[in-house]
């Protein structure tokens, strides 16, 4: 019993928990779930698609989840820079016309191009948040509400198509390599974003900042400079998910590229077992709770429910998880559980 009681206090419990349900949900819906094969000589099945559609969601969940830390709010412009990062791409590696059948510029060019100016969006909304002091929700509204504007003006409203192999890569494969490039780069991203916040003491400090930024202050800690920065990776994160969305479908659709994904990244920040109101925070957890979201949206397809239909069944599962690890509702499990075994006591004396 003892031994059970510390499992399910490890903060990783519950989000990994309510991730064995829904794999176990989507093994009922679909019993070829776990089966894998090859296809056009890139691995193929329900399993993989969960790891490589979720790239985007797991890529914004890590810039999400130090935001939310250290700023106790969320950045609801991500899915907006997504869909002007890729236009950016977009509109550079196709010379500004719509169509294109050969190569003209330089699809690395335009991915780094586009990957500064995801940090400078990140920058503007950093400054607004940490310097101007601006509700981060409200902040961040500004290009949550301007940045599609301004992907439709990069491509004067229509959908910029790139027919360029190379540019593909980035959300299919590498020629001869059967696992999905977006894949390796979540992973690059996690990983490099553990190593720096265990190496370093900058996840101590974002932590710190979170909890008491008048206090991190004082110890001599830079609380502007801190939030100003989170703000400025949520927007290189953006830019990342971007150039995969945008690569996957190869081209720039300002009105489609990441949209929603705003809302899925803070859910996984909730479903890692994080807290939105700032302070300590698990990284892992929000990687898993992104895979949590992943695995219910391919089982609700896999189920043949409607694109329309999703939001609607995704709304009720968020809703039973979140409020499985409630804290309140710990609280009122461990009274009920005092009362039923105090009864169960009176009635055995008697």
């Amino acid at each position: 019993m003892e031994n059970i009681k510390k499992l399910t206090s490890k903060r990783l419990f519950m989000p990994l928990f309510c991730l064995a349900v829904m794999l176990i949900a989507a093994v009922i819906a679909s019993p070829d779930f776990f089966k894998i094969g090859i296809q056009n000589g890139v691995l193929y099945g329900r399993i993989i698609d969960v790891i490589n559609r979720g790239s985007e969601v797991v890529i914004l969940a890590v810039g999400m989840t130090l935001v939310v830390s250290a700023s106790a709010g969320t950045d609801i412009s991500v899915g907006a820079v997504m869909a002007v990062v890729a236009a950016v791409a977009c509109a550079f590696t196709a010379g500004g016309q719509q169509s294109v059948n050969e190569y003209i510029r330089n699809p690395l060019l335009g991915a780094l191009l586009a990957i500064l100016v995801g940090i400078l969006c990140g920058c503007f909304n950093g400054f607004l948040v940490a310097k101007l002091k601006i509700q981060p929700m409200v902040a961040t509204l500004i290009l949550f509400t301007a940045g599609r504007g301004i992907a439709q003006l990069l491509t004067n409203g229509q959908i910029t198509y790139v027919r360029v192999d190379s540019y593909k890569m980035l959300g299919s494969s590498i020629p001869g390599v059967p696992v999905p490039t977006s894949i390796f780069v979540t992973v690059l991203m996690v990983v490099l974003t553990m190593l720096l916040l265990k190496k370093t003491a900058m996840g101590m400090y974002i932590e710190a900042v979170g909890i008491n930024s008048k206090a991190a202050r004082l110890v001599g800690l830079k609380s502007t400079m801190i939030i100003f920065l989170v703000y400025a990776f949520s927007g290189f994160c953006a830019s990342i998910a971007g150039l995969i969305n945008s690569s996957r479908i190869y081209s720039a659709d300002a009105n489609n590229i990441g949209l929603n994904l705003e809302l899925d990244a803070i859910l996984a920040v909730a479903l890692g077992g994080n807290s939105l109101a700032g302070g300590k925070f698990s990284l892992l957890g929000s990687v898993i709770g992104a895979y949590t979201i992943q695995t219910l949206t391919t089982t609700l397809y896999a189920g043949s429910v409607s694109s329309d239909q999703i939001p609607v069944y995704k709304a009720i599962v968020v809703v039973i998880i979140v409020s499985l690890q409630s804290p309140e509702l710990g609280k009122l499990m461990r009274r009920l559980k005092a009362k039923f075994s105090a009864g169960a006591g009176k009635g055995a004396v008697s």
